[in-house]
């Protein structure tokens, strides 16, 4: 209890920093439509999709930047989703198309993808997120060179905003490929799956994504959190029945979008400092420090004292969450949230004015507990709230941006919904 009233002790708040909103690669729709989007299918193809599939995006309660050192996570999809209708080909070419970028088309054949050729280097834009699902699958054998698809697509989930909006695409365009293209193998395999997902992420674009990011649409079930083992992907999922408990998931988007290159400096940095303070501490993974404040004083400089800080320590409240969740404490787990949200600023160094206001405010306004969930520097912030009070915290929020003179936030109201499928 002490450590956890310690953990919750105010921090002045983190400097600011200044990251530009990026541009977005499609607009958000208000609800994808599935006879909106077999309609916009067929009118493109001159013919009706196969079927649609659909993954969602995800919140991470707790666990936030650990998945890259093999910590624990615990996610929850969310309502919002990237739905994919598709018929698939036999003749080796790709084409994808959105309802977000109307006339745009991307084509390209499958042995532009493969990893021998330099053609992959010309799809570019959000036409690499289905290259990449495309050479992963290519590279693990479930494709041949004649397998190809026919793709629309559309998304009611705000790109930038922590939600893993891009970790959405590639899961539902691998699922649909391999239920359209018929890979049981594959098909029935999740873990599997999340797998090469990430690989399409980390391989083909680039992108150092950590278990966690595809691994949660695909393995997340309605009312539940993902308790997911980072280290050796085992993972089940844990009851979340908030709607039972009369509370609610308030997701408060900042709409602050950092640069992609201060992101991936900043991702790449932390990767780094966590990986030298494991190897002066003498372990393989900074998931495998056992004696806190023994590792603390070994570490002479201050940066990698508080990045191995806050992973030790945001392990240690997954556990206490999933034990509060176990026990159906569920308000409880508010406070827990809260204390992951000071260790991301203070210690892990990844939060921004806006993502503290919020968090700030909430809890004020009347929160159990609230945090960032992403990767930091922007995008949203969750708040555990009673449904009865999620007007009134988002008046408080609302009130206290414009206070500050920030752009007005936007808010989705959530609870833990279920993970990648067909939808048709």
């Amino acid at each position: 209890m002490d450590t956890l009233r310690r953990l919750l002790k105010p921090f002045a708040t983190a400097r600011r920093r200044n990251a530009a909103e990026a541009a977005e690669e499609w607009r958000v729709s208000a609800q994808v439509d599935d006879d909106a989007l077999s309609a916009a299918f067929t009118e493109a193809y001159g013919t009706p999709p196969t079927g649609i599939w659909r993954a969602p995006g995800q919140a991470n309660l707790m666990g936030t930047h650990t998945d890259a050192v093999g910590g624990l996570v615990l996610p929850v999809a969310v309502p919002w989703g990237v739905s994919v209708a598709l018929q698939p080909t036999a003749d080796g070419t790709v084409e994808a198309r959105s309802i977000q970028r109307p006339g745009e088309a991307v084509r390209f054949t499958t042995a532009e993808v493969d990893a021998a050729t330099t053609a992959r280097a010309a799809i570019t834009g959000w036409g690499r997120n289905v290259a990449a699902v495309f050479s992963a699958a290519r590279e693990a054998g479930h494709l041949d060179a004649s397998a190809g698809a026919r793709i629309m697509l559309d998304s009611d989930l705000p790109v930038g905003a922590g939600l893993s909006s891009s970790a959405a695409l590639h899961c539902a365009t691998l699922l649909a490929l391999a239920e359209a293209h018929d890979i049981s193998d594959l098909s029935k395999d999740r873990r599997g799956m999340a797998g090469l997902a990430r690989r399409a992420a980390t391989e083909f674009i680039g992108a150092p994504t950590g278990a966690m990011a595809h691994n949660a649409p695909l393995r997340c079930k309605e009312g539940h959190a993902l308790f997911l083992d980072c280290r050796t992907e085992g993972g089940r999922n844990v009851p979340l029945p908030l709607d039972e408990a009369g509370l609610r998931l308030l997701v408060i988007d900042t709409r602050v979008r950092p640069r992609p290159s201060d992101a991936a400096h900043i991702a790449a940095t932390r990767r780094t400092e966590c990986e030298r303070g494991a190897r002066q501490l003498g372990v393989e993974t900074l998931r495998d420090v056992e004696d806190l404040a023994s590792a603390l004083d070994r570490l002479k400089q201050l940066a990698l004292r508080k990045r191995v800080q806050h992973v030790v320590t945001e392990i240690h409240r997954v556990n206490a969450a999933v034990g509060l969740m176990r026990a159906k404490a569920l308000p409880e787990i508010g406070a827990v949230l809260t204390a992951s949200h000071f260790s991301l600023r203070d210690q892990f160094e990844v939060s921004c004015p806006e993502l503290d206001l919020a968090v700030e405010t909430a809890v004020h306004a009347g929160a159990r507990g609230a945090k960032m969930t992403g990767n930091g520097l922007g995008g949203s912030a969750i708040a555990l709230v009673a449904e009865e009070k999620v007007g009134g915290v988002r008046e408080g929020v609302s009130a206290a941006f414009a206070d500050k003179g920030f752009q007005a936030p936007e808010f989705r109201i959530a609870l833990p919904s279920s993970g990648a499928g067909p939808t048709r």
